[in-house]
Formats: C-alpha cells, structure tokens, sequence
C-alpha cells in the first residue's frame, strides 16, 4: 500500500495591501482553503505556456473534450478493469467485452456525447477528433486494448495497485500529487511504475518530455516507500512499442529541484499576477486563443480572490472571504 504523509490544509486566506501580503486567520466556521500542488500535468503545463497553467488551474476555464482524450479515459479504464478478472481470463477477448461497459459509465459525462453529435465535416478523415460513429470509435479504441497484448502478457502479472494516487509534501512545504496507472512490485520488493500511452512513441528528441511524468512519481514512490523505482516504462499503445528507463537516486535529486523551481516560478507568476503567453504548435490545440495575447485576445482580470480562496500567498488586492 502506498504510503501517504501530511495533507493538512493552509489555514490562513491571504490579503494584500498595495505591496505586502498580510496573513488573516479565517472567520469562525469557515472552511479551510485548498491547498496548492502541484501534479505532472500541471508542471507540464507550467513548462509550456504560464498562461495555459493559469486558465487551467486558477480560473479553471472549461475546456472542449476531444475524441482522443476521452478514448484515452475509456481504453484506460478497460486496462484496469482487465486486471479485476482472474489471471487466466485476462485475454484479448476478455479485454475486448469490458469495452461496453466502460463506455457505457463513460458516455454519460459531461460533453461526450455530444462529440458525436455534429455530422462529420470536410477534411473528417483525415482529422482524429473529427465527429464519426460511435461504433467506429469503438472499434479504434479496441484495437488499441487489442495491441496492449502485443507489449505484455496480463496473466503473468499480479499488480499492487492501478489508478493509485501517490503524494508527497516535500520538506519546503511542495506538495506533490499523482494518479499512477499501475504499479508492480516484485517479490524483492523492486517497483516498476507503468503508464499506458494511446499515442505513438515520441522521437528520441522528445523522450525526455515523455519521461517527465514517469519521474514524478518516482520522485514520489522514493520519498514515501524510500525506494527508487527499478523501471518506469511508457507503453504506447498506438504502435506497439515500449519506453523503458531506470532511475537512480541521485537523478531524483536533481529532479526534485528542478520541481522545486517550477514552484518557486508558479509562486511568483500567483503573487504578482503575471502569467506570460508562450507561443509554440502546440497553441493550435489550445482552446483559449480568444484570451490569448499572442493571438490578439485579453485574458480576464486575473482571479486574486479565487487564487486566495485556494491557498495560495498573492501580493494582490484581494477580499476576505
């Protein structure tokens, strides 16, 4: 069982004057803020665009489901299911029968059916998130849960956990949080952290991006069970291949700083206000481009009083709540 530490809550909202952050005890009965951390995706974010962290973890702007994400959720979800069945039964076919009822829990989230609800346009066939039927969809999801048996034999495996949330408050007060699809552990007690991929492999130029999350939670793991990982492996199951590293400690320590000052970076970005666009290709995918500077928009004011609400330290105006 993974070990868990301290998760307490800040127990201050923050005011600010024109220049100095002032610290004010909650009003009687009130309910603690959250309390920031800081997750793979969210630094991933940080490290692509500020911007793009702020409208996704401050204002928490709604975003527009595609077709890729929510067939990653559902082949995701059939991938843990599988490891419910007994060993012998863990087959392709098997795999295959736990899609509809996946689907069926899926569907009925917010914004997925209407996915399927605009006619296909020009160009739909050569666009991944272009409206289709739900039953081509579906069978595109099957071939990838059909190609994850090409990487790994399931009835061979026993996993301690799937879908295990791991987190850490790191010494300087960082918490760390993280879902981990699977986690092995040997009969020596070696850890290997696997993570299923419905795209492609990445080039090797981009390995290290790739691996970024993969050394999250065995930054993690490490601070809490003081094990490093013997293997974290990336299955992708878009072309059958496999990424495999082993960490050591040492690189963990320096892992762990380079979270550190993302942190530090975050916290400034939070106290000032200031949230700079960073324009890539990666912009085109990005639903906020009407807020966006570099693309002519003016992003909203920015939320100092949601940010204080949330626990973090801001050096803007903000209301006791």
């Amino acid at each position: 069982m993974t070990a868990m530490v301290r998760t307490d809550m800040l127990k201050t909202d923050v005011v600010a004057d024109d220049s100095v952050a002032v610290v004010v005890p909650p009003a009687p009965g009130a309910s603690a803020p959250r309390r920031p951390s800081l997750s793979p995706s969210r630094a991933a974010d940080f490290k692509t665009c500020p911007l793009l962290y702020r409208f996704r973890t401050i204002d928490r702007l709604p975003e527009r489901k595609s077709l890729a994400a929510v067939r990653g959720t559902l082949v995701h979800s059939v991938l843990e299911r599988l490891y419910d069945l007994p060993a012998a039964r863990r087959t392709p076919e098997s795999a295959l029968e736990l899609l509809e009822p996946a689907w069926a829990d899926l569907r009925g989230e917010p914004g997925v059916a209407e996915l399927f609800e605009t006619p296909p346009a020009d160009g739909a066939g050569t666009d991944p998130n272009a409206p289709g039927s739900v039953e081509a969809w579906l069978a595109s999801a099957g071939k990838l849960v059909e190609r994850y048996f090409t990487l790994e034999d399931p009835r061979r495996l026993q996993p301690e956990s799937r879908e295990q949330l791991v987190e850490v408050t790191l010494p300087d007060g960082l918490l760390l949080r993280g879902y981990v699809d699977r986690l092995d552990v040997a009969p020596n007690g070696a850890l290997r952290v696997v993570d299923y991929k419905t795209g492609s492999m990445p080039r090797e130029a981009f390995e290290s991006k790739a691996l970024f999350q993969m050394k999250f939670y065995a930054l993690v793991l490490w601070r809490t069970r003081g094990v490093v990982a013997a293997q974290l492996k990336l299955l992708y199951l878009g072309d059958g291949d496999a990424l495999t590293y082993a960490p050591d400690e040492q690189e963990l320590i320096r892992f762990e700083r380079t979270l550190l000052a993302i942190w530090s970076a975050i916290e400034r970005a939070v106290a000032t206000g200031e949230f700079r666009p960073n324009k890539t290709r990666l912009c085109g995918w990005c639903d906020h481009q009407a807020l966006c500077p570099s693309f002519g928009g003016t992003p909203p004011p920015f939320p100092a009083e949601a940010a204080a609400a949330a626990g973090w330290r801001t050096t803007l105006p903000v209301t006791p709540v």
